[in-house]
């Protein structure tokens, strides 16, 4: 039985996070209008939001099917000590898709799966990246639904009194990278600690 490996989850995560900011890149250099070069930010956060997602769903995989303890306790289902990854996945799924409610609720689902030790739980938790994973769901939710409830969430995730859109606020000051390369820390965080 083949594991899913984390390291190379965190190195596609990377991949993938070092292509969105050569998109935005790529983009702006073509000068296009102001309102593209938003609506580009909109997109970008959207797509890290996905790869993030993506990200966390292999390791949670992974740590469940290296260790059924704090799924069987949880569940009070004996689980057998390995399960293959599709069974770990549709546990954590069912049919349907993986998702979280900003950094709390990605805590919340981690302590349902992992151990509070486990090296993503660990790293999750830490202060140092508060501010990108919250920055990255409130935004991401702004951008893709635009209501009034997801607004309130963005302003209080920057910080703010004001906000036009997530892509506004994102293609000022490299914010978007500034996030990005927090992310890619805390991926770099947790390949260090994987096991492979």
């Amino acid at each position: 039985m083949r594991k899913k490996s984390v390291k190379k989850s965190v190195d596609w995560f990377t991949h993938q996070t070092d292509a969105v900011l050569k998109f935005v890149e790529n983009f702006e250099a073509s000068q296009p209008t102001d309102e593209h070069i938003t609506w580009a930010y909109e997109y970008a956060i959207i797509r890290m939001y996905r790869e993030f997602e993506n990200l966390i769903l292999d390791g949670i995989v992974a740590g469940i099917n290296n260790d059924t303890s704090v799924l069987s306790a949880a569940s009070g289902i004996r689980f057998p000590k390995h399960l293959t990854d599709e069974v770990c996945e549709y546990i954590l799924i069912g049919d349907g898709y993986f998702d979280f409610r900003g950094r709390d609720g990605l805590i919340k689902t981690l302590n349902t799966y992992l151990s509070d030790q486990h090296y993503i739980a660990v790293a999750i938790r830490k202060n140092d990246y508060k501010d990108a994973l919250e920055r990255l769901s409130a935004l991401r939710n702004f951008a893709a639904h635009d209501s009034a409830k997801s607004k309130r969430a963005a302003l209080k995730a920057v910080g703010q009194n004001k906000l036009g859109s997530a892509g506004s606020w994102l293609k000022r000051q490299n914010r978007l990278t500034t996030i990005c390369n927090s992310l890619k820390q805390l991926a770099a965080e947790i390949k260090l600690a994987a096991p492979y």
